[in-house]
């Protein structure tokens, strides 16, 4: 099958390189032409415009940076809503706010296109490895469609309603994940005085139930850089950890909901970025806390 990938980053490029590796003949468009090269390079054929991705694949798969990016490769003049779309599916899988979510699938579906939703839990290895989980909004005939290809990307997918609702699902899924990075840091703080090593420190803390599962993967780099090393490969951009804290918050106001500690946890995540981790993985608001602590 002739499948289009929209969105070349981290994500982007792993699930294109999933794609790829069962088969499908994989097509690729970013605003930023150099990120499509290890994927061209590897047998993507590149496209000049989300538009001409649209047309020349069967299905395309969206996965973009924010809401602001959504608004611009759907919106432009050679953007998605530009193209031939009656009988073509879209798969977005960008996290994003609901509405913006419902806005971009309403006008596709207006053209005759299928549209789905489906954010996806997981990271860059996940991602290379079809087991990320799914989080799928759409009509259920339209899941039907996209279902073979979503199976091909996700360990588990759960169809949770209309459109917006994989995205409601998204932001909540994060939510509790980025909140404890942040007080993963605050509790690496009270524990300075004990003067145990970052690698034993972060070992009993990794064997308590208050632990995410994400620790079994997270927990050595955190060590590592807790004692001195460099931070490793960015698996989670903090800079795209902050953007999700925020469109939770933006999406409680709108149906009058308080999120005290998100507020918190996303100022910390903001200061984080403006010290200079925007690029760092998420788990630096942790090993920045630390810093910063021992600072003040």
């Amino acid at each position: 099958m002739k499948i289009g990938v929209c969105g070349t980053g981290r994500m982007g490029s792993a699930i294109a390189q999933r794609l790829m590796s069962v088969g499908h003949e994989v097509g690729v468009w970013n605003r930023n032409p150099e990120k499509t090269k290890p994927l061209v390079d590897a047998g993507a054929k590149l496209f000049g415009s989300p538009a001409d991705l649209v047309e020349g694949c069967e299905v395309t798969v969206v996965i973009l940076l924010n809401d602001t990016a959504i608004e611009a490769v759907y919106h432009a003049p050679n953007g998605i809503l530009k193209a031939r779309l009656a009988g073509k599916l879209l798969i977005d899988m960008s996290t994003v706010r609901p509405d913006t979510m419902k806005s971009s699938g309403s006008a596709v579906l207006q053209q005759g296109a299928t549209f789905v939703e489906c954010p996806v839990g997981g990271t860059v290895g996940p991602a290379k490895e079809g087991k990320l989980l799914g989080l799928v909004g759409g009509a259920r005939s339209d899941v039907v469609r996209a279902m073979p290809i979503l199976e091909q990307l996700c360990r588990r997918t759960e169809h949770v309603g209309d459109i917006g609702s994989g995205s409601m699902m998204k932001l909540a899924v994060n939510l509790p994940l980025l909140v404890y990075w942040q007080a993963l840091g605050e509790a690496l703080t009270i524990c300075k005085p004990l003067n145990l090593p970052a690698d034993r420190l972060i070992d009993i803390l990794s064997d308590t139930s208050g632990t995410p599962t994400a620790m079994r993967g997270r927990g050595p780099a955190i060590a590592k850089v807790l004692g001195g090393a460099p931070p490793g490969e960015t698996a989670f951009g903090l800079a795209a950890a902050k953007k999700d804290l925020a469109c939770a918050l933006q999406f409680a106001a709108s149906i009058h909901a308080e999120l005290p500690v998100t507020a918190s946890a996303l100022a910390c995540f903001e200061e984080a970025e403006a010290a200079g981790l925007g690029d760092a993985d998420a788990t630096s608001v942790s090993t920045h806390w630390t810093q910063r602590s021992g600072k003040s």
